[in-house]
C-alpha cells in the first residue's frame, strides 16, 4: 500500500530518470507516490527529447495525461489536456511524445513492466485482461456538475475513465471561486490528486499549482475554501468516492514520562510524569477572513437545507472539544449508573486501564494462555470502539493496514474514519497543525 502523502509540493521532489522500458529518448520523473509492494505509482514526467515506443502490452494499468507538450498515440495526436488509458495486458498501439512536453503518468496494480511487440493485429491479449485502450481530448470535453448531494454547489467534473467492474476512477475536477464546505470528510476509497490550476486552503494547506496528495481510505479532510480564478485537479481514486462527513473533531493523546519531566531528563527514581496533547492544543490560527467568511456561507447552506450543523470557528479556539468530549462521556455514564456494572444500558466499551481500582472485579486470572481481561469503565461515548470499525477489519485481507479500500455499499454501516498523525509532507508545505488528524 502507499503511505499517505500530503501535501507535497512537486518542486520540492528530486528528478529520477524516467522508468519507461523500451522507448527511445530521454526524460525525468518526480516520484509523487509509489506503492513498493505492486509497483503502483504517481509521477512527473518530463521529456528532453522526442522519446517514443512501439505498440505493447503494459504489466499495469496505464494512464498519461498530458500538462504541456503533445502526445501521439497511434497516429491520434493530442496536446494539452490529453489522456490515454492503457488497460494491464491489453494490446497498445505506439506512443510518442514531443521534445518538451510535460505528463502525469500513473501505474495502477503493477509495475514498469512492457512487453513488446512485433505489431498491434498480432498481440494477443492477456486472460484476465479487460477494457479497451482510450483516448481522450479532455480541453474539448464539457464541464458537468458533480452530481453527489451534500456540498454546496460549484463544483464540477470531467470524466475520463470509470472501471466499470471496481468503480476506479480517473477525473478532473474544477471548484469554482468561492466554493467551500466547512466539514470534514472520509471515504471507503482513496483520493489522490495533483492541482493543475488555481488555489484553494483546506485542513493539510495550500493547494496551488504542482502541489500533490495520496490520501488513503477513510482518512479526514476538508475545511475547504476557494480563492480566485478557483482550482482545478486531475483526480484519482479506487472506488466510489462516497463522502461521510465530521464535524467537532477531535484527537488527545498522552502517556507517563518514566524518565524525563518537563523540566528535561531525569533519570532518579520519581513517579511517573502525566503528559497530554491534542490537536487543538497543536493549532495556531491562520484562516484569512475570507476564509471563514466561505466556510461559514458552506454552513448556512447546510443550515438552510434542514442539516444540524455546528457553528464555524478557528481550528485551536473556543473550548478544546476533546475536554467537552471527556465531560460529556463522563456525564452520560452518571446519569445511566455512574461507574460500575449494575445498570442496563447495553453500551461496549473497549478500553484498556492500568489504573489500581479499589473495586471488586469478576475476571477469572486462573486459565493459562487465556487472553487478558479488560475492565470495562463506562464512560458513555455513544458509538464507540470495535462497532465504528468496519465488519472485515481484524479479518479481512488487508487486516494488516486499516488505510485499504473497504467493501461499501448502501445500506451498510459506515466505519469511522482512522487517525494519520504524521503524513508525508514536503519542505515548502511546512509544518501541519494537526487539523483534521
Amino acid at each position: 500500500m502507499r503511505p499517505h502523502v500530503e501535501l507535497i509540493q512537486e518542486d520540492d521532489y528530486v528528478w529520477h530518470g524516467a522508468e519507461l522500458p523500451g522507448g527511445e529518448g530521454r526524460a525525468s520523473e518526480r516520484r509523487l507516490s509509489v506503492d513498493e509492494e505492486d509497483g503502483s505509482s504517481s509521477l512527473r514526467v518530463d521529456f528532453h527529447t522526442d522519446w517514443g515506443r512501439g505498440p505493447g502490452i503494459h504489466h499495469a494499468n496505464t494512464e498519461y495525461y498530458v500538462l504541456e507538450g503533445e502526445i501521439d498515440y497511434g497516429g491520434v495526436r493530442i496536446g494539452k489536456g490529453g489522456y490515454v488509458y492503457a488497460p494491464k495486458g491489453v494490446p497498445t498501439d505506439y506512443i510518442k511524445v514531443a521534445e518538451g512536453s510535460k505528463l502525469l503518468h500513473y501505474r495502477e496494480y503493477g509495475d514498469a513492466g512492457f512487453d513488446a511487440v512485433d505489431s498491434l493485429g498480432g498481440a494477443t491479449a492477456w486472460a484476465d485482461a479487460r477494457e479497451d485502450v482510450i483516448v481522450i481530448d479532455s480541453d474539448a470535453m464539457k464541464w458537468d456538475a458533480v452530481p453527489n448531494p451534500g456540498p454546496m454547489p460549484g463544483l464540477f467534473i470531467k470524466y475520463l475513465h470509470v472501471d466499470p467492474v471496481t468503480g476506479f476512477y480517473t477525473r478532473l475536477v474544477h471548484a469554482q471561486e468561492g466554493w467551500s464546505d466547512h466539514r470534514l470528510a472520509h471515504h471507503p476509497c482513496y483520493e489522490e490528486a495533483y492541482t493543475t490550476q488555481g488555489h484553494m486552503e483546506y485542513n493539510f494547506g495550500t493547494l496551488d499549482l504542482g502541489t500533490y496528495f495520496f490520501r488513503p481510505a477513510r482518512v479526514k479532510h476538508g475545511h475547504f475554501t476557494t480563492m480566485e480564478g478557483g482550482a482545478t485537479w486531475l483526480l484519482r481514486s479506487d472506488g466510489e468516492l462516497k463522502n461521510w462527513y465530521t464535524q467537532n473533531e477531535w484527537v488527545r493523546w498522552g502517556g507517563d514520562g518514566v524518565n524525563y519531566t518537563a523540566e528535561g531528563l531525569d533519570e532518579e527514581p520519581h513517579p511517573p510524569t502525566r503528559w497530554s496533547s491534542s490537536t487543538h492544543d497543536l493549532a495556531t490560527p491562520w484562516r484569512t477572513e475570507e476564509d471563514m467568511r466561505q466556510m461559514n456561507a458552506a454552513w448556512q447552506f447546510q443550515v438552510d437545507q434542514g442539516q444540524q450543523n455546528s457553528p464555524v470557528k478557528h481550528q485551536g479556539t473556543g473550548a478544546d472539544p476533546s475536554v467537552l468530549a471527556f465531560m460529556k462521556a463522563m456525564d452520560a455514564a452518571q446519569l445511566q449508573g455512574g461507574h460500575g456494572h449494575e445498570h442496563d444500558h447495553s453500551h461496549d466499551h473497549d478500553h484498556d486501564h492500568d489504573h489500581d481500582h479499589s473495586h471488586d472485579h469478576d475476571h477469572d486470572h486462573s486459565h493459562e494462555g487465556a487472553e487478558p481481561a479488560r475492565e470495562v469503565i463506562d464512560l458513555d461515548w455513544g458509538w464507540s470502539g470495535r462497532a465504528v470499525e468496519h465488519p472485515d477489519e481484524r479479518t479481512g485481507e488487508h487486516a494488516h493496514n486499516w488505510g485499504t479500500r473497504v467493501a461499501w455499499k448502501d445500506g451498510d454501516p459506515i466505519p469511522a474514519p482512522i487517525i494519520s498523525s504524521l503524513p508525508v509532507r514536503s519542505r515548502s508545505r511546512g509544518r501541519w497543525d494537526g487539523d483534521g488528524m
